[in-house]
């Protein structure tokens, strides 16, 4: 069974047909990736998967479960996390306060034990903080725990919300075009990490990226988009080498 999986899914807005019949299947431990040019639907699929955005047509499945009319408040407590274009982090916080947060999914603790701060919140603390500190240590951020977001380079700070994610303890992680904005050596530092997540931490990577030479060091298996229709689905090569692929890319008779 695979571990996630979208059934003829669709969208609308105002009678633009932004995913158009789409389905596709990620296995368990692989980095499975959405290519396509600008508007073909790459982040729309994301935003349905995330629970941003409703369906009008087709299913999500999680791990065998129907998560298609979930709430988005509920998909990183099943273990769904996800990054954004965008980078969207509370920047007059600390680094390690940003990844604190990241936690919450799994809080347990009510009110009023809260309040009294009695020992099962203690421990949960601890807990917590032992994760956030993993995290970092495996992403190399130990420099940077106790900086502001506002004043640590971009680079950093792509990395830092790729650690959020990985605080949650997601079994699916969503990359949103993370090389964007990066150079050269950020983006094979990005293609070191995403392997690692697979391959270290055992967690499955779905992703949307535009840049090839990312998509084509750490994706085992590749879904090419145009107009929000499916054009080709196999290995990077494969699907590179799909006259429709080129003709989306390239036009004409490409």
């Amino acid at each position: 069974m695979s571990l996630f999986s979208a059934d003829d899914l669709s969208v609308s807005f105002g009678g633009i047909r932004a995913v158009d019949g789409v389905s596709f299947a990620v296995e368990k431990g692989e980095v499975f990736t959405i290519i396509g040019p600008n508007g073909a639907g790459k982040t729309t699929i994301f935003n349905l998967v995330s629970r941003i955005y409703n369906p009008t047509g087709g299913r999500l499945l999680f791990d065998g479960a129907d998560i298609t009319t979930v709430p988005p408040h509920r998909i990183a407590a099943l273990g769904i996390a996800r990054t954004f274009q965008n980078i969207e982090l509370f920047e007059h916080a600390t680094l390690l306060q940003n990844l604190l947060l990241a936690r919450h999914a799994h809080k347990k603790s009510g009110f009023f034990s809260e309040l009294l701060f009695l020992p099962s919140v203690r421990r949960m603390e601890v807990e917590h903080r032992a994760a956030v500190e993993h995290v970092i240590d495996f992403l190399d951020l130990q420099q940077y725990r106790d900086s502001l977001i506002v004043n640590l380079p971009y680079g950093v700070r792509k990395v830092t919300e790729l650690a959020r994610a990985l605080c949650t303890n997601p079994r699916l992680l969503l990359l949103d075009e993370p090389s964007s904005g990066l150079n050269v050596e950020e983006t094979e530092d990005m293609a070191f990490w995403i392997e690692d997540i697979k391959t270290v931490l055992g967690i499955t990577v779905l992703m949307v990226e535009h840049d090839m030479t990312l998509v084509s060091a750490v994706s085992d298996r590749v879904l090419a988009l145009n107009y929000g229709k499916p054009l080709a689905i196999g290995t990077p090569r494969e699907v590179q080498n799909h006259p429709d692929v080129a003709r989306a890319y390239l036009g004409g008779e490409a």
